[in-house]
């Protein structure tokens, strides 16, 4: 059986969206994390009902704040 991080590690350098609390959705290439499910997005975005309200480059994501990170296009 899969554990997170393993498939956190088989996910990076591809595109995911991530969910947080709350309702906010980022979409980006995931470029690292750690033990905590503290995420490093590049090329990043926000997003809001589909569609992109903001491109932020690079970001950092608190693990305590992720709902999920699904593969993404």
């Amino acid at each position: 059986m899969a554990r997170p991080l393993d498939v956190l590690n088989k996910a990076l350098k591809t595109p995911v969206l991530v969910r947080l609390k709350g309702g906010r959705e980022f979409r980006g290439t995931l470029d690292g994390y750690d033990i905590h499910m503290n995420l490093v997005l590049v090329d990043a975005e926000e997003i809001q009902n589909g569609e992109v309200v903001r491109k932020l480059g690079s970001v950092v994501i608190r693990g305590d704040t992720v709902v999920f990170v699904s593969p993404s296009q």
